[in-house]
């Protein structure tokens, strides 16, 4: 399909250098969960600079960039997330976090830079007739009680009405540039299980005076292998891991107690509820066998991402018109990650979307100390931006 009146990679190319020193200007000053103020304060003094009305403090350090042209009262809305991760960077390149245990491990640099690069070219040649609303959020990577979750909260949606929301995440492992898509449900359901065995401390020679918390932790651990190897149906996708084993501080001592944290992720409703009551029935009843007692926090984490079907086909459409088939895969397989844009997607049909972005060589993996946004993705992906809302929003 030549559609020659539509943004193209190509015109967005003038803009690449100031993409790559925006990005760098974030990366060097990476900023944690509903502490984005200088990211704020940067993406709102360009969206007023490039024509935008703004909208700041929304869920806290949220900001909302609105455009309107011609007389459609079609809206669409446009997500990119800003926040960043407690990580120490290893990179030595020159932008590198200026701030230790802070870093943008999961290229939320390159997405605020992306659509900040769309949100220039749109105001200055932009060929739509409607209203594009340019969200930037805060606090994805929280995990639960989210900067997404807040700001729907928070009237998002009644403020800035939109009739279809998309979001892009960067996807390493695949070459830059390329896009994926896929209709239905896309990630995973994510919770957290923070559980406390209480036992009783003392002497590593005397264990028959105490009651050893690490045993029984140890039962817990492998009782839990069984939930989803027995108790999941194996056509549905399920994941429990133990990530953290906290406990003790010298060989000779038996602690008083054990703390272990768990990752838990599905996409069926029905799963997801009998993972909680098997794993905190477990729980309990493994601490028990050991006459000792166990504290469950279940905390329910984000939704699973659920693309619309007619939202997601346009965004197809929009990828291949910019890159071509070949570079685009339409139905990639389901992803066990969460994402927090599942809650705009609970309260407005749209599409999540990743792009590639490049090999993984050298720990190059999404919350890695050595991990880097593709630049390569800038012009792309600003482009795809720029194309979907003059598609969304199209001139009679």
């Amino acid at each position: 399909m030549l559609l020659p009146d539509l943004s193209s990679i190509h015109d967005l190319q003038p803009l690449a250098d100031d993409m790559r020193r925006l990005r760098y200007t974030l990366h060097c000053c990476p900023e944690l969960a509903f502490e984005e103020v200088q990211t704020a304060e940067i993406v709102a003094s360009r969206l007023k600079e490039y024509g935008y009305s703004v909208a700041t403090g929304i869920a806290g350090t949220g900001v909302v960039g609105t455009l309107r042209r011609g007389s459609s009262e079609r809206r669409i809305g446009i997500r990119a997330d800003m926040d960043a991760l407690p990580i120490d960077e290893r990179n030595t390149f020159g932008h590198k976090s200026l701030h230790p245990g802070r870093m943008h491990a999961c290229g939320h640099d390159g997405h605020t830079a992306m659509l900040l690069g769309a949100a220039r070219h749109l105001a200055q040649r932009g060929r739509f007739d409607g209203t594009v609303h340019l969200i930037f959020q805060p606090a994805e990577e929280r995990g639960f009680d989210s900067g997404a979750k807040r700001m729907v909260e928070q009237g998002l949606f009644t403020r800035f009405p939109c009739d279809a929301v998309f979001a892009m995440h960067n996807h390493p492992g695949a070459p830059a540039g390329t896009f994926m898509f896929r209709k239905g449900h896309f990630m995973a359901a994510g919770d957290r299980v923070f559980v406390k065995v209480i036992g009783k401390g003392g002497h590593a020679a005397r264990p028959h005076l105490a009651n050893d918390p690490i045993v029984a932790a140890g039962s817990i651990v492998m009782a839990l292998q069984t939930v989803v190897s027995r108790n999941v149906d194996p056509t549905q996708s399920a994941v429990v891991t133990i990530g953290k084993i906290a406990g003790g501080s010298a060989p000779n001592v038996i602690p008083g107690e054990v703390e272990l944290s768990i990752s838990v992720r599905s996409f069926d409703a029905d799963v997801r509820r009998m993972l909680k009551e098997r794993i905190t029935a477990l729980v309990h009843a493994q601490a028990d066998s050991y006459g000792l007692r166990a504290v469950v926090d279940y905390v329910e984490g984000y939704p699973v991402v659920t693309n619309a079907e007619a939202e997601t086909e346009l965004a197809i459409e929009v990828a291949k018109e910019l890159v071509g088939e070949a570079r685009v895969t339409e139905q990639m397989a389901p992803l066990m990650g969460s994402e927090d844009f599942a809650y705009m997607l609970q309260a407005c049909p749209g599409a999540f979307l990743r792009i590639g972005n490049g090999p993984t060589d050298g720990g190059n993996t999404l919350h890695s100390a050595t991990y880097d946004f593709n630049d390569e993705n800038l012009v792309v992906g600003s482009a795809f931006w720029a194309r979907l809302v003059e598609r969304y929003l199209p001139v009679a």
